[in-house]
């Protein structure tokens, strides 16, 4: 299949962040995701799980920051991972329930009719997050979810 688009995948993804802190120790110590960089003065932290880098942004006026909410605002509904399998979805799932200050919107499920499954979870600054793993990727096809 030839493309004729002019982009080659995601470089990164950034995030502004309600507390810079928390956020990168979600990743960090919840995911076992590795600190790649940061920005002190800015403040920001470069996370990676070895495939995708996020950029974690301070937001900077915590008095006027507007919370995340997928309905209204324009922007990020959420931002999904893939995993290797089913009990690593599990496995992630029940980590990030003992996490403080995480929701989980809804433990592992069919995405639709499936194969694949999927979570949905909050973390501490409200960044709504998705795990998915699909076992018709891991034999070779091609599905969308």
């Amino acid at each position: 299949m030839t493309s004729s688009s002019v982009t080659q995948g995601i470089d990164h993804v950034g995030l502004t962040v309600r507390d810079l802190n928390r956020t990168r120790d979600f990743f960090i110590g919840c995911l076992g995701w590795k600190q790649v960089g940061e920005r002190p003065a800015y403040p920001a932290a470069f996370v990676s799980d070895g495939h995708i880098t996020l950029t974690l942004w301070e937001v900077k006026d915590h008095g006027n920051a507007v919370g995340f909410d997928r309905r209204a605002n324009i922007g990020l509904h959420h931002l999904a991972f893939r995993v290797a399998d089913e009990q690593s979805l599990v496995e992630i799932v029940e980590r990030i329930a003992a996490w403080p200050d995480t929701t989980i919107e809804f433990a592992p499920e069919l995405l639709g009719q499936g194969p694949k499954t999927h979570a949905m979870v909050y973390e501490p600054g409200g960044i709504r997050l998705e795990f998915t793993y699909d076992p018709a990727a891991q034999s070779g096809s091609n599905r969308a979810g």
